[in-house]
């Protein structure tokens, strides 16, 4: 089975000692979202680990600790946009830490396992057509040679999402300037040596040089692990996701970015209490198992096809 570490939070950011306490025990505790006294036990033990994907905006507190996953095939999705702290309220400083953070992530791990994101994209005054071209080929010279892929996705204005950009005053976004800005990307991504992919996208953007991508990628798994995986598409996933299927091990409302367009916080005052009950120590990202929680063992097994078959022979 794939980990999802975690479309729902910055795990490597503000969890990272929770995360290697959890590897070290071999297992970790989800609450359902839909059903909070509801757990899942997930085993994380290399022999039904396939693999994990790290989603962040800043993993430089577990650049020291990546010999502590050798059992373990990973990489990384690793979100650098055009956007200052009036945005992404909690970042450090883009040019003097997070781009060297990903440099240095990099030449540990090798390029093709260090992902760029520039998602979600938006237009408003400050933010313009100009200013994303002007930033990406910033960013894109920076990564050169550092990352062999770029995915990009357009704002989903969901309901918290649209209350909590209001002062941003966001313009619409028409297919027409998707694909602008697709195009503008796309030449400048392969000036640099960097593929395009896109991320959650109805809109088709092939012929401005962006396919359709897996940010869960069982494909780029089998390369790394050198075997077949038996894995299919996630269903749990929106239909335009092309995501393989994983296991997702955050929590909503703890992630302490801060940024404007997340989807995953809904509340700051949520995310502060959540961060707050957080212990290093839990099974539990948040909190701790309480006398009414019910924790049911996940089933797990490894989707790895590492024997030859007839047509390998």
């Amino acid at each position: 089975m794939i980990i999802s570490a975690s479309r729902r939070t910055d795990i490597p950011a503000y969890y990272s000692e929770w995360l290697f306490n959890r590897i070290k025990e071999g297992y970790v505790c989800v609450r359902n979202p839909m059903n909070i006294h509801q757990i899942s036990r997930i085993s994380l033990k290399p022999d039904v680990v396939d693999g994990i994907v790290f989603w962040t905006k800043n993993p430089f507190p577990m650049l020291n600790r990546l010999d502590e996953l050798k059992e373990y095939m990973y990489y990384f999705q690793f979100t650098i946009t055009a956007y200052g702290n009036d945005v992404e309220k909690n970042l450090p400083s883009k040019k003097e830490v997070i781009i060297p953070t990903f440099q240095k992530l990099s030449k540990m791990l090798g390029s093709e396992r260090v992902i760029w994101r520039y998602d979600p994209i938006f237009l408003s005054e400050k933010y313009s057509v100009e200013c994303h071209r002007k930033t990406f080929e910033y960013i894109a010279r920076r990564l050169q040679g550092y990352t062999k892929k770029c995915v990009i996705s357009f704002l989903d204005l969901y309901r918290n999402t649209r209350n909590n950009t209001q002062s941003l005053e966001i313009r619409p976004l028409e297919s027409k300037k998707m694909k602008e800005i697709a195009e503008q990307l796309s030449v400048i991504a392969k000036k640099y040596g960097i593929i395009l992919e896109s991320c959650s996208e109805e809109i088709n953007l092939e012929e401005c040089g962006v396919q359709h991508g897996h940010c869960i990628d069982n494909i780029l798994f089998e390369q790394l692990l050198g075997c077949k995986l038996t894995t299919g598409k996630d269903k749990n996933q929106r239909k335009e996701c092309g995501c393989f299927s994983s296991i997702d091990i955050g929590m909503y409302n703890t992630c302490k970015n801060y940024c404007v367009y997340c989807y995953a916080n809904y509340s700051q005052t949520t995310v502060t209490k959540n961060f707050n009950l957080h212990n290093p120590e839990s099974s539990l990202l948040s909190g701790e198992i309480l006398l009414e929680d019910k924790v049911n063992d996940r089933k797990m097994s490894s989707c790895r096809e590492c024997q030859l078959s007839m047509f390998d022979i």
